[in-house]
């Protein structure tokens, strides 16, 4: 058994060092801009998972469309709160727009049950004024995936980017592929693989080229 004070810790700094440079390395060469690579190390980063960073799909000029859109002050809408937590806790000083979750909110439980489908999905649906040349992120609902794909094929729904990368069993890998038909800018994986700290990594990514 080890006596107190035994143990030798890194610290902070010297841990996100190594951690960073052992990405990169395992990275290794990747097609596409430098800014891209930012967001990728980003997602391996948070996944552990080089490989899965990898395999990421970014429309042409994804990136560049959401660090304009976050110069100008446009919104966040999260499909969750962990999604909006993970964000906020690391928004610049700098940015001027509105980081939102419309989950929770009586209106959303209402439009729901009127409409006969999830809050998720609800959530998006009356959030449409409020992203508008914004960026959406998500990062756990299949269904509110689904129900912007809907918005925009119809003409309801324009972002300037959409972050989907929710997770799950179910739906979760579909309504990616649907993501990637449309002619917008989105970043997405391939799978049913996401999550909602992959999704926060991705915009706090966007966040650190825009601001930083």
């Amino acid at each position: 058994m080890r006596k107190p004070g035994e143990r030798q810790y890194l610290t902070p700094s010297e841990i996100y060092r190594r951690s960073y440079a052992i990405i990169e390395e395992n990275l290794g060469h990747i097609d596409g801009p430098a800014d891209e690579r930012l967001v990728r190390v980003r997602i391996a980063h948070a996944s552990a998972d080089t490989e899965f960073a990898k395999s990421f799909i970014f429309h042409p000029g994804a990136v560049e469309a959401g660090v304009s859109a976050l110069k100008r002050g446009a919104n966040i809408v999260t499909d969750v709160g962990m999604v909006e937590a993970g964000i906020r806790s690391r928004l610049p000083e700098a940015y001027g727009g509105k980081l939102s979750c419309f989950l929770y909110g009586d209106e959303t439980a209402a439009a729901a049950k009127r409409d006969g489908t999830t809050k998720s999905a609800a959530a998006l649906a009356g959030a449409i004024d409020v992203f508008r040349g914004g960026i959406v992120a998500i990062g756990n609902a299949p269904t509110a995936l689904f129900e912007l794909v809907d918005l925009v094929e119809e003409g309801r729904a324009r972002p300037a980017l959409v972050v989907g990368v929710p997770v799950g069993f179910v739906g979760a890998a579909e309504s990616k592929r649907e993501l990637a038909r449309l002619d917008l800018p989105f970043i997405t994986n391939p799978d049913r693989r996401g999550g909602s700290s992959l999704a926060a990594a991705i915009v706090n990514g966007l966040l650190h080229l825009a601001f930083e």
